[in-house]
């Protein structure tokens, strides 16, 4: 297909873009995306919001320099909704974006601080739609790059972008989760989805000395970056970075369908911190380290908490004053996040640098300061 606009003057265009802004320091990271053709890895049709619904966005009625305009902006495109591929949409859908080519300033930023270099051996856990396999292939070569990837149908089409790319990483099908032993020892592992902890394979299939690149989230979609390096008694360690980085979660560790919401009045008190700090990128992800097992519901009133397992439930609104809280069930949500946030307080309310993590094979702790400060453990 042919087109008035150049792609290498796109890519040139992108890659001077997210240099001009300071992403783009490596001659390598920067040859990469030069390199990688994006509208390889998106087809004809991705989605766009409206607001309410996602409407594919066809490369036709667009018209080509019009799409890869599109292609080569620093945006997310989501490709897949609730397993509805962007290709299959007759019109709009409704529901939550299940996969998507990640913002090139995200992958190169990832990269960065994977600190990945020449001879390296990196697992990718979510290959996507198979871009940022691609620059890895391009920065590392292909035989050093393995790539998993959950849907049987995304890892498919990936394929087949990847092969008309002229790639061929060692490609997997199967649960990221459980890693990719064939492929230890690796020295990185990086993933391009979210996980509520880190599951133990990517620690038994490090070398002694590589990491792991990933986001924390949860089921408040609170998120934080981090890189962990292993030492040599099998411990991993790290801090966070300050980046606002969210990823969707890896569908194991998905939100469990939510139970109706009802506000039950159960017990009311007034509430000892704002709601509103929930609305801070640091503050829910401390709130989340409070209630790790809690979803955050937007209700009308206020920020509400529903607990799938237990029914367990906060919900608070405005009382004119402050704020009223009302708690129902074995776990007091509302209190737990109140802890959580009022140690950050107490802390000067830093942003998640000064938050790090250690990892072993049988727990997992995010800690505000030092490993001896307040400490939360995650779900393992």
């Amino acid at each position: 297909m042919t087109s008035t606009t150049s792609t290498t003057h796109l890519r040139q265009g992108l890659a001077r873009e997210l240099a001009a802004r300071g992403l783009l320091t490596d001659p390598a990271r920067r040859a990469a995306v030069e390199a990688v053709l994006r509208e390889l890895f998106l087809g004809d049709v991705v989605f766009r919001s409206n607001g309410t619904h996602w409407e594919p966005a066809r490369r036709e009625q667009l018209g080509e320099d019009e799409w890869l305009r599109m292609v080569y902006s620093d945006t997310t495109w989501v490709t897949q909704v609730d397993g509805i591929s962007a290709q299959e949409a007759a019109g709009p859908v409704s529901g939550r974006p299940t996969s998507s080519s990640t913002l090139p300033s995200l992958v190169v930023r990832m990269l960065e601080l994977a600190d990945i270099r020449e001879g390296d051996r990196v697992l990718e856990i979510g290959t996507g739609t198979g871009y940022s396999t691609a620059v890895l292939c391009h920065l590392l070569g292909d035989e050093a790059v393995y790539s998993v990837e959950y849907d049987q149908e995304l890892a498919a089409t990936a394929a087949q972008h990847l092969r008309a790319a002229g790639r061929s990483p060692h490609l997997v099908v199967g649960d990221g989760l459980g890693g990719h032993q064939d492929g230890a020892d690796y020295d990185t592992v990086i993933a391009t989805c979210a996980v509520r902890t880190i599951p133990p394979s990517w620690l038994w299939q490090l070398r002694d000395g590589g990491s792991i690149t990933t986001t924390i989230s949860g089921w408040m979609l609170g998120s934080g970056l981090i890189r962990l390096v292993l030492d040599e008694e099998g411990v991993a360690r790290g801090r966070f970075a300050a980046d606002p980085v969210s990823y969707m979660l890896a569908r194991p560790h998905e939100r469990p369908p939510r139970p109706t919401f009802y506000a039950h009045p159960g017990s009311t008190r007034t509430a000892r911190m704002s709601p509103d700090l929930l609305d801070d990128w640091t503050g829910l992800f401390v709130a989340q380290l409070g209630a790790p097992s809690a979803e955050l519901v937007r209700t009308a009133a206020g920020p509400a908490l529903v607990d799938a397992a237990t029914g367990s439930q906060a919900w608070t609104e405005p009382d004119g004053n402050g704020w009223t809280v009302h708690q129902d069930g074995p776990l007091r949500l509302w209190d737990q996040v109140e802890d959580a946030l009022d140690a950050w307080q107490q802390a000067g309310a830093p942003d998640q640098m000064a938050f790090g993590m250690t990892v072993t094979e049988w727990d997992q702790v995010v800690w505000l300061g030092a490993p001896e400060g307040p400490c939360w453990r995650l779900p393992v």
